[in-house]
């Protein structure tokens, strides 16, 4: 390639073996004697396990075996756990059910495993599967999340009585209580935040082996956080000690959240491949990731906000039920808690704000964090709501919106957040710009000529990324630390490898990581190669989540660089006998300022290798390590303007342009953030007018196909204004703020605004599918003709 450092659009060195079919996924690897599992799931959401028969399956050609929840439970594997604790508002921890890999007694959703099936052939596996007889006792299923805790509701575990998991809050409700008493306008809105599937395009895996001789498991998985899987895996599930257990995660196609957490499917494997003495693959299905991968959304709130005579906000309440469905997964108590409430305020000086969130048990697939999680479901109900109260008040939506900005930083919401830097006007003006907004009265009045509704929403978010400090969400309950590590080795020809504990499943880390070492040394990109993935190459680290791979990861590469840097300069400048101070790294060489002394890094890098002629008492090699934990969050924000065209007598919406202005402090690859915001807003597009996970009231998932769950596809969105404007953040070294999850934070509520805006009607909810936009359109007709 080139010396592509920071600011270059350097193209992804990744894509050369993902373009031409060489990249190594989970379901790629094979070992010698492998078997493949295929689990028995149940078709019911809510049953008693009355009995396995698997007599006929054990008899079906190429079966090993058939192993049930008794003899996982038998042999000791644990509970799948929840690892961040969340407390009541009366102090009392949350109600956490068990949750077994395979369950021998009670099923709490449909596609919830009771055995699996080993066999020399996945067609096999999958066939002995359908020919295990299981006894089911059939029982009522709670669906509706509102409903789950009403008190003629289905009890679905014993140890949280009214399907209650947490009644928790935030914020100052006296303040809050006083701010509505004194409003001269109060805006009230019920919000429903629609249940997603993640639909990652590689499905999830695992590949299992157990070494007997020297007592080692080896698990291949489809992980956006290795190290964190080998920990609970080990901790808590008691599959193997973790010094005897090694995890790969190798490429992965795209995980959104959706393979942070630790499925049942990785235990049953690991725990089988010991017991059978094979190794054991298990390949999900399309079906399968309907029925068992970790849903996400699922809020229905209550929100209200009051403002003063001079339309400044000054209150906020929020009541959110929030549906984790029938188990609690790794993370999916903070979502709707800390990820979520935390960001009420958006870009907004609101002086008083209190939210009540309740998390309730369903007999539906759990929910946990999904692209954004948290965050989108705050940026969706607020600017939803201050939409409405501008178009309540009078006044224009972005006038509204400026008129409560936030402009003095630091600045401390009354929910937890010290928003460290910003700069909204410059995203809003650059938005406005981009999507002539003062030219949409013209474009408006020209559809209507031709029969159609024209309209425009705005939405001006925010989000936190980087999930720490450690000490910080330690305190709010988080079972690990959220700082990251990296290794900078710098071999003796001078090539580097950097070993990091973040994880990549399609963020271009080994273009971007690379491009922080081209920068500091004037290295070509070539001779660097990213390391990540695997628990026996690389130390520990906390993965790959919450747009935290380039605050928190690149981060603790910038920290090992330093200390690489300093280490050079000093072998340098001994080597030129010149002063330390006087050694400036430039073009891939040391030099000695002023003068015409240099060496070039290779050798530099040889001689701390050689170990020849080095400083007195210095050690000879150059490798370093780091790890880093931020002082803060960090921010992200922007404004997105949504333009859109409905056609009254079909419902059909059509996007005809959508810009998004975004700050995310400093880019270093600006095409790969690109492609980080393309993907974040079709999603976001995607939620708003297509996606639905939807149950019926037996708790069938009547969504478990692409033949009924409606992706976004190219002629769904238009090609996209984008533009990023720069305000640092003073956190960390690079001042970065992160990009993976802005799109499909702010897209959702700019499109249902524009949508709204163009019927006349604010009564729509996500996704805005044809047919309730028609009834729309005619219902507001009638009212307006009466």
């Amino acid at each position: 390639m080139a010396v592509e450092g920071i600011g270059a659009r350097a193209l992804r060195k990744e894509d050369k073996r993902f373009l031409t079919g060489k990249g190594q996924y989970t379901d790629d690897m094979v070992l010698p004697r492998m078997g493949f599992a295929a689990f028995v799931r149940s078709p019911h959401a809510h049953a008693k396990v009355k009995g396995i028969d698997a007599s006929e399956a054990l008899l079906m050609p190429g079966v090993d075996a058939v192993l049930t929840g008794e003899q996982l439970v038998g042999d000791g594997i644990g509970n799948l756990i929840c690892g961040w604790m969340i407390h009541s508002k009366d102090g009392s921890p949350m109600n956490m059910g068990g949750w077994r890999a395979l369950e021998p007694e009670i099923v709490r959703h449909v596609g919830q495993a009771v055995a699996v099936v080993v066999a020399d052939t996945q067609a096999q596996a999958r066939d002995a599967a359908d020919a295990v007889v299981v006894d089911y006792e059939e029982l009522p299923a709670v669906v509706d999340p509102v409903a789950a805790i009403h008190e003629s509701a289905q009890q679905i575990h014993p140890e949280a009585a009214g399907n209650l998991i947490y009644d928790w809050e935030i914020g100052d409700e006296a303040a809050v209580n006083a701010a509505f008493e004194k409003a001269a306008h109060v805006t009230r809105m019920e919000i429903r935040n629609n249940r997603l599937v993640p639909n990652p395009m590689e499905p999830r895996a695992a590949l299992a082996s157990y070494n007997e001789a020297e007592e080692h498991h080896t698990l291949y998985t489809t992980s956006q956080n290795p190290h964190v899987a080998r920990l609970v895996l080990s901790a808590f599930y008691n599959v193997a000690p973790e010094h005897k257990l090694r995890v790969i995660a190798p490429d992965v196609g795209g995980g959104f959240g959706s393979k942070i957490f630790i499925y049942p499917e990785e235990i049953a494997c690991l725990w089988a491949s010991k017991r059978i003495g094979r190794p054991v693959k298990w390949v999900s299905d399309r079906t399968e990731a309907f029925l068992t991968d970790a849903h996400g959304r699922d809020h229905a709130s209550e929100a209200e906000l009051a403002l003063d005579a001079d339309n400044k906000i000054i209150g906020l309440r929020v009541k959110t039920i929030a549906n984790l469905g029938a188990y609690m997964s790794l993370f999916s108590s903070s979502v709707p808690t800390y990820l979520y409430a935390t960001l009420l305020s958006g870009q907004y000086n609101i002086p008083a704000i209190h939210a009540n969130v309740k998390a309730v048990y369903t007999n539906t697939t759990p929910v946990d964090a999904y692209r954004g999680a948290g965050r989108p479901e705050a940026t969706y109900l607020l600017e939803r709501i201050v939409e409405t109260a501008a178009r309540e008040v009078g006044l224009s939506p972005a006038d509204f919106r400026r008129k409560n900005f936030i402009r003095s930083f630091p600045h401390q919401t009354p929910v937890i957040m010290c928003y460290d830097a910003g700069n909204y006007d410059t995203t809003l003006d650059a938005a406005l710009k981009a999507a002539d907004y003062d030219g949409f009265a013209a474009r408006k009045a020209e559809a209507a000529t031709r029969g159609k509704l024209r309209g425009m929403g705005l939405s001006c978010y925010i989000e936190a990324c980087g999930i720490a400090p450690s000490a910080a969400v330690g305190s709010l309950g988080a079972g690990v630390g959220l700082w990251e590590s990296a290794e900078v080795r710098v071999n003796p020809i001078g090539t580097v490898e950097v070993l990091t504990g973040s994880h990549s499943h399609g963020q271009g880390h080994e273009t971007t990581f690379a491009q922080l070492v081209s920068e500091r040394f004037g290295l070509d990109t070539d001779s660097v190669s990213i390391v990540h993935g695997d628990t026996d190459k690389v130390q520990f680290g906390m993965g790959t989540y919450g747009s935290r791979s380039g605050a928190v990861g690149m981060s603790a590469i910038v920290k090992a660089l330093d200390k690489v840097e300093a280490k050079a300069k000093k072998i340098a400048a001994h080597l030129m006998e010149a002063s330390e101070g006087d050694i400036q790294i430039e073009g891939g060489e040391l030099k000695v300022a002023g003068t015409d002394k240099k060496l070039t890094f290779t050798e530099v890098a040889l001689a701390a290798y050689t170990g020849h002629n080095l400083p007195e008492g210095m050690e000879p090699g150059l490798k370093e390590g780091a790890f880093y934990d931020p002082t803060n969050f960090t921010f992200p924000a922007g404004t997105y303007v949504c333009e859109v065209e409905v056609d009254p007598e079909t419902g059909k919406t059509d996007i005809v342009n959508f810009v998004a202005a975004d700050d995310f402090g400093k880019v270093i690859n600006p095409m790969i953030v690109e492609g980080q915001v393309h993907g974040g807003l079709v999603q976001g597009i995607g939620q708003a007018l297509l996606e639905n996970a939807a149950y019926d009231e037996n708790g069938q998932l009547l969504t478990a196909s692409y033949m009924d769950y409606t992706m976004p596809r190219a002629d769904d969105v238009p090609s996209f204004n984008l533009s990023t404007h720069e305000t640092l953040c003073p956190g960390n070294p690079l001042g970065m703020k992160g990009c993976g999850e802005a799109g499909a934070i702010g897209s959702p509520p700019a499109v249902i605004n524009a949508i709204t805006d163009a019927i006349g009607s604010n009564d729509l909810t996500m996704p805005a599918a044809p047919e309730k936009v028609w009834a729309l359109c005619q219902s507001t007709a009638k009212q307006a003709a009466e």
